[in-house]
């Protein structure tokens, strides 16, 4: 299945500078955090890839087109240097679609205006470009497949790191309550789609702001709960916290590391009441 990945946003809670990279090439370790997404769908078969481009463009085309094998695979110098034996590779059989799509555009209208890349597909995968997860794409991908919806997201607890008031009549608070213990879920980037959506997707929209609603109201669209690990990098201190997990050897989302994958889990479609689907 193609894979869309919107990352061409300005990213502006992420930016230190006028000059500062695109919010998917921001690092984590050695590699910028779209390759990691990229390499968390490869694992799982998802070798072509459709990069939804704009600000920054040239900053995604030249990491690519100058890839270094190297930082992530390990490999036999001999001849002092001039001959290097790759022992392993990481995306030698992915197909890398390049497509502008506006600086200033919605998420929709980029989705819209890569539409021909997809073909004949009927379904196909989507991303931000700025969260990781160690969902099991796999059982994700089935329990759509099975379904007749035009559109699933992964839905996940907000960040524990939020904090709701309970507060009375006269502005004293009551209480304190982690927004991970309510029975809400939050849009989490990650979505399975068919080319149906599109039918719900008018210039210029948004793709969960507009056309999700509308396919929801007619029962066509699914949001798949996931209490697993999951983070955003939207912000320079989910940035370092990811970083810090990285530098530790914690990195749940790197599932192609782990030799028999990830244990089987069942994603169950959201049940809770009052479920709150809001951009991530």
């Amino acid at each position: 299945m193609k894979v869309v990945l919107f990352c061409g946003g300005l990213g502006m809670r992420m930016r230190s500078g006028a000059d500062s990279a695109p919010k998917p090439m921001m690092p984590i370790g050695d590699r910028p955090v779209l390759w990691h997404i990229m390499r968390y769908y490869a694992h799982y078969g998802h070798k072509e890839f459709i990069l939804c481009l704009g600000y920054g463009a040239q900053s995604v085309k030249d990491y690519f087109l100058n890839y270094q094998e190297t930082a992530s695979n390990d490999f036999v110098l001999s001849d002092g240097g001039r001959n290097i034996e790759l022992l392993g590779s990481d995306i030698s059989d992915w197909r890398i679609t390049f497509a502008d799509t506006g600086l200033n555009t919605s998420i929709g209208e980029r989705l819209r205006r890569v539409r021909h890349h997809l073909g004949d597909d009927e379904m196909f995968l989507a991303n931000y470009g700025d969260v990781l997860t160690d969902a099991p794409m796999d059982q994700v991908v089935a329990k759509f497949a099975a379904s007749d919806a035009v559109a699933s997201m992964l839905a996940v607890k907000p960040q524990e790191s939020f904090h709701v008031v309970h507060m009375g009549d006269d502005d004293r608070a009551t209480g304190f309550q982690s927004a991970a213990e309510l029975p809400l879920w939050i849009n989490g980037g990650f979505f399975v789609l068919r080319q149906g959506i599109f039918d719900y997707l008018g210039e210029g929209e948004d793709l969960v702001g507009d056309a999700c609603p509308r396919a929801a109201r007619e029962g066509l669209m699914m949001a798949q709960s996931y209490r697993g690990f999951w983070a955003p990098m939207d912000t320079l201190k989910e940035r370092a916290a990811l970083e810090e997990l990285y530098r530790t050897g914690v990195s749940p989302w790197m599932v192609w590391r782990q030799p028999n994958g990830i244990p089987a889990l069942r994603i169950p479609a959201v049940a809770e009441p009052a479920v709150t689907l809001a951009p991530a």
